[in-house]
């Protein structure tokens, strides 16, 4: 098998699992803190939880239809391969709700303390949230008009599902009459968000580094090879000594830092680097420009 495929491969099986796990800790959140405390969440859970409280349906069976309607119509828009993993991604959740809840045996943590278990429901959601976006799957419904506004704006993530699921947590009154786990839901909400945008923007961050070394060639020839990035030469000499140097310029992954740091420590412990965050990095191997 050519290298590039099993790049290629390793890289697939390392999102679907990334994602699993992100699907894991949603159905956490969902089923042991949210669902017993009669708490709504938004999206497509949210509606399923409202379905599930009015009429007894088990909110894994509504989940997946309401998700596969929604996958349809936006397959199209985001692409056979985003589609796929957020298939797994629903499959992972409506196989995983009736498990969990198996498991836990009708477990009601924090009866008395609603207001910690929005918190904690709301921390695991939203990190799964996160991480299925970071891997390029989402746990469906709200998410994938996310990912379809934010394929063509530069707008949070976080922001938008906020915006959508509004309605819906307002809806929870006319099913729970109770205002107060409706103001439990708005908290819900923001605190997701948050984290949806902390893990996203974590897993994206990008940095660059300025590398002044005698050995720059060798360093160059490195991050090409591994972390794969591409490195620009700069011509430039020291104002003081007056010399003629040759800088590096590269931009990378904020986890790939160690990597980088690693070289050049190797091959050139004496060298001057420079390292600082960045914004944002867009072009190839980074986020896409988004331009109205």
């Amino acid at each position: 098998m050519p290298q590039m495929r099993r790049k290629t491969l390793s890289r697939e099986l390392r999102d679907y699992l990334m994602i699993t796990v992100a699907m894991l800790s949603y159905t956490i959140g969902w089923t042991l803190f949210l669902l017993p405390n009669h708490i709504t969440t938004g999206g497509v859970a949210g509606v399923s939880s409202l379905i599930f409280w009015a009429t007894g349906l088990e909110p894994q069976w509504s989940y997946f239809a309401i998700n596969a309607a929604l996958l349809a119509a936006a397959l199209r828009i985001l692409g056979l391969q985003f589609c796929l993993k957020t298939v797994w991604a629903v499959l992972v959740i409506t196989v995983a709700v009736p498990v969990m809840t198996e498991l836990t045996g009708g477990l009601h943590l924090l009866a008395d303390q609603p207001f910690m278990a929005a918190i904690l429901g709301a921390v695991f959601c939203g990190c799964g949230v996160g991480l299925g976006l970071s891997n390029n799957g989402s746990t469906g419904g709200t998410d994938i008009i996310a990912a379809v506004i934010n394929k063509y704006r530069d707008v949070s993530l976080g922001h938008v599902i906020m915006l959508c699921d509004v309605v819906i947590i307002s809806c929870s009154y006319f099913v729970l009459r109770d205002w107060e786990k409706v103001i439990y839901g708005y908290v819900v909400l923001y605190i997701t968000a948050f984290c949806i945008d902390q893990v996203v923007n974590h897993m994206r961050r990008s940095v660059q580094f300025f590398i002044i070394s005698k050995r720059h060639a060798e360093i160059g020839h490195r991050i090409n090879q591994m972390p794969h990035r591409g490195v620009t030469v700069i011509d430039a000499h020291g104002f003081y000594t007056g010399q003629e140097v040759k800088m590096l310029f590269v931009l990378a992954r904020k986890r790939e830092s160690p990597a980088i740091f690693k070289i050049i420590h190797e091959i050139d412990p004496a060298a001057f680097v420079s390292q600082s965050a960045v914004i944002g990095v867009y072009g190839e191997g980074f986020d896409h420009i988004k331009a109205k």
